[in-house]
């Protein structure tokens, strides 16, 4: 007998999860050992799959979640933002610090070359104060790439999570639970005693 046409519902909604390198099993197309496993949302299927066939557009499609998607343009916004703000207050500084030193050059020539000496030590007061707003600048020039460089991860992180299954696989996945449904019928006819004829009492 073959299995009944009965349909099955499945949705063909399969959310990526992921399992300890000790609980891994065959790839359902491959056969290589894969920590990655695709089950729909009601638990009714599951199977193991490598990463790379993921990314297999004859295989299967990531579902775009619009909200991930908005996080992210979000973040990278975020980032340029604050790109924007340290570069701009390293203008002004620099514009700051130049018109400091014209007018501290202006105010020495005004009050002539008998206090030569103490132009001396301001310029060198004034190279430190330099140095100091150089490293300042520089740590702070420092956190957006690092920004930069969390962002990527969390790129990285939010890797599509539910997949759509090419058509041809879904159907196997379907007919896979009509078989296992049909096998189990046939295990329980088996059992059952009334399943079969009884012996007839009567002689001949």
């Amino acid at each position: 007998m073959q299995p009944s046409n009965r349909s099955i519902t499945l949705l063909n909604r399969w959310h990526l999860r992921r399992v300890a390198d000790a609980s891994s099993k065959a790839c359902m197309i491959c056969f290589k050992p894969t920590t990655s496993v695709l089950i729909t949302a009601d638990n009714k299927d599951f199977f193991y799959v490598c990463n790379g066939h993921l990314t297999d557009r004859a295989f299967c499609s990531p579902l775009v979640d619009a909200e991930a998607v908005r996080r992210k343009e979000a973040a990278l916004e975020a980032v340029r933002e604050k790109e924007k703000a340290v570069e701009t207050q390293r203008v002004i500084k620099e514009w700051a610090e130049k018109q400091r030193r014209k007018e501290e050059k202006k105010k020495t020539e005004e009050e002539g070359e008998g206090k030569e000496a103490d132009a001396k030590e301001k310029e060198k007061a004034k190279e430190k104060e330099k140095e100091k707003d150089k490293s300042a600048e520089s740590e702070s020039t420092k956190s957006v790439p690092a920004a930069v460089e969390e962002n990527s991860k969390a790129a990285v992180d939010e890797e599509p999570r539910i997949f759509l299954l090419h058509k041809t696989f879904h159907q196997m996945r379907i007919d896979r639970l009509r078989n296992a449904e049909w096998a189990k019928r046939n295990r329980d006819r088996v059992r059952d005693p009334a399943t079969f004829p009884s012996v007839p009492l009567a002689d001949p």
